[in-house]
């Protein structure tokens, strides 16, 4: 990975900042990809941000298939080059199709075969086109997730979008020779 940041080392981190670092590559990830590089830089947000982190992708109500769908259509509202390149991957492994993914990077309406993945796209995408759910679809995703699923769909959708404003902001990268998804305009 590579940002506009400061490289940090050995030789320019404070203790709070080395803590910061052992604690995310003794965890679940054991790297700094994503946010990591540039959360680092601030110990005091980093902890929280990769605890939340570490919950709305390991521990969740929301089977991993559905948060990766919710995380890629949040990284296409971003543009987010980093996100969609690391869990585009994750979200083929869980069970999305290429066909499903290529249609949402494109800003197409993907055609669903499950009836749970084309609910999580429409929440997500009245979430960030309309900034609402109308009661309707939020009692269909009520009535299929429960409260707390949902609650934590929402928390999943909050979290990638600070982590997507982060990757663009320090304009965090893949070290690979993989194009794009987005332009840059």
């Amino acid at each position: 990975m590579q940002s506009r940041l400061t490289h940090l080392n050995s030789d320019n981190t404070t203790p709070e900042q080395q803590r910061v670092l052992t604690k995310i590559l003794k965890g679940p990830r054991g790297n700094l990809d994503g946010p990591f590089l540039a959360w680092v830089h601030s110990p005091e947000l980093a902890d929280p941000a990769q605890e939340l982190g570490a919950y709305c992708r390991y521990h969740t109500r929301i089977p991993l298939r559905l948060s990766e769908l919710a995380i890629l259509t949040t990284a296409v509202c971003w543009q987010s080059q980093a996100e969609w390149q690391i869990h585009e991957p994750i979200a083929h492994q869980a069970g999305i199709t290429p066909e499903v993914t290529e249609a949402i990077r494109l800003g197409n309406d993907p055609i669903f075969a499950n009836a749970d993945e084309q609910l999580v796209y429409q929440l997500t995408k009245s979430l960030y086109d309309k900034k609402r759910i109308p009661d309707d679809l939020y009692q269909q995703a009520v009535n299929h997730f429960g409260e707390s699923a949902l609650v934590d769909l929402i928390g999943i959708l909050g979290y990638y979008s600070l982590v997507a404003m982060t990757l663009n902001a320090f304009e965090v990268r893949r070290n690979t020779d993989q194009p794009l998804p987005f332009n840059e305009d």
